[in-house]
């Protein structure tokens, strides 16, 4: 039976190769390789099963269990999956966790319905630590740019426009503000950790030219930045983004009110839309009430009811420039300026988002 060795992991991760999980639920949720497909041997309960036996009798019996619960009606239907999987990605190959007995008992049962598919030595447990080695090699060698700049700059549509990309809160499914939570909910932290691993490879053999990331704090959400990673970052070239306060509004309303209320709506319905939206709002600035302090929170929240309360009845979204502008100028600034405060040694550039953009391309193409 046909194996992947270690020695073609990279090939097979640049490759998108199409990769048939045959792990249970349970271990497929906690973190994959990007892209791979569900298709278990076990599901949890019969998983559990047969843990317990394993753990009471052994693996000899272990194993005979695992037998009379993957067979008849249920084996024929689990095969059936399997063999339009292989049919669907003839270039596909399987894992299991270990690449153990999971991994060669579907190969072998494939094999006799006529479907050639190889698996992956060492099954996720290998992948995953070569992700995880990839990572910290290739992090800290890495020739990183950093665009920073104030909230409201559009420092995440710029990146958008750029080549040779990590687009962290991208990978993360998360904006930056506290403001910024999309809908959908974020990845596992494993299944992040891979997502950047496997961009830091395809980048890496795309050439030696710069890396562009937007300035991150050591997390994104509730995810942690890779701690290489946020390494060199931190002694990276920074460029900053700079742009009038109207504009600023401007783009952030486009962002966290018109954006968000269209995401919600489009996921939830235009009035279950609306309340999810509204509701994001109000708990993101409840989550810097302290931060802000009560005063000033009292005054955005206010303005706050205001502008949703004009936007479901009319559907004018200029209401909201007002709080906006206030937690621009009086919350996220200050922030902005003590930070800054820390990198100003590390700033190699200032200008427009055009400005930043072209010097940053000039940088990549002179590798």
């Amino acid at each position: 039976m046909t194996e992947i060795a270690p020695s073609a992991f990279d090939a097979l991760l640049l490759d998108r190769r199409p990769l048939l999980d045959l792990r249970a639920p349970v271990e497929f949720a906690r973190g994959a390789i990007p892209g791979a497909n569900s298709l278990p041997l076990l599901d949890d309960d019969e998983r559990a099963r047969v843990g317990t036996r394993y753990k009471t009798a052994g693996p000899d019996a272990a194993l005979r269990l695992g037998h009379e619960i993957v067979s008849g009606p249920v084996r024929e239907a689990r095969l059936a999956a399997w063999c339009a999987w292989a049919d669907a990605h003839p270039e596909g190959a399987l894992y299991c966790f270990r690449g153990g007995q999971r991994s060669h008992i579907v190969q072998g049962w494939l094999a006799e319905a006529g479907r050639q598919v190889p698996l992956v030595t060492g099954g996720y447990k290998a992948l995953r630590a070569h992700l995880l080695a990839r990572l910290e090699t290739l992090a800290s060698a890495a020739d990183v740019l950093v665009i920073g700049g104030r909230t409201g700059t559009g420092k995440t549509a710029l990146i958008e426009t750029l080549p040779r990309t990590l687009d962290l809160e991208g990978l993360a499914r998360h904006r930056g503000s506290a403001f910024g939570r999309r809908v959908g909910g974020q990845p596992t932290p494993v299944d992040f950790e891979n997502a950047v691993a496997l961009r830091l490879l395809e980048l890496h053999a795309e050439g030696d030219a710069p890396v562009v990331l937007e300035d991150e704090s050591r997390n994104v959400g509730r995810l942690s930045v890779p701690p290489t990673l946020v390494e060199t970052m931190g002694a990276a070239p920074l460029a900053l983004v700079e742009m009038p306060l109207e504009d600023r509004v401007e783009v952030t309303l486009d962002a966290y009110v018109v954006g968000a209320c269209a995401e919600h709506q489009a996921a939830a319905g235009e009035t279950a839309g609306f309340e999810a939206f509204a509701a994001q709002l109000r708990d993101a600035l409840a989550r810097i009430r302290k931060r802000l302090g009560g005063e000033r929170h009292a005054t955005v929240s206010a303005l706050l009811e205001d502008a949703l309360a004009r936007h479901e009845r009319s559907g004018d979204v200029g209401g909201h420039r007002a709080w906006i502008g206030r937690l621009l100028v009086e919350y996220y600034d200050p922030m902005y300026d003590y930070q800054l405060e820390g990198k100003l040694d590390r700033v190699a550039f200032r200008g427009s988002a055009d400005a930043v953009a072209e010097w940053i391309r000039a940088r990549i193409d002179a590798g």
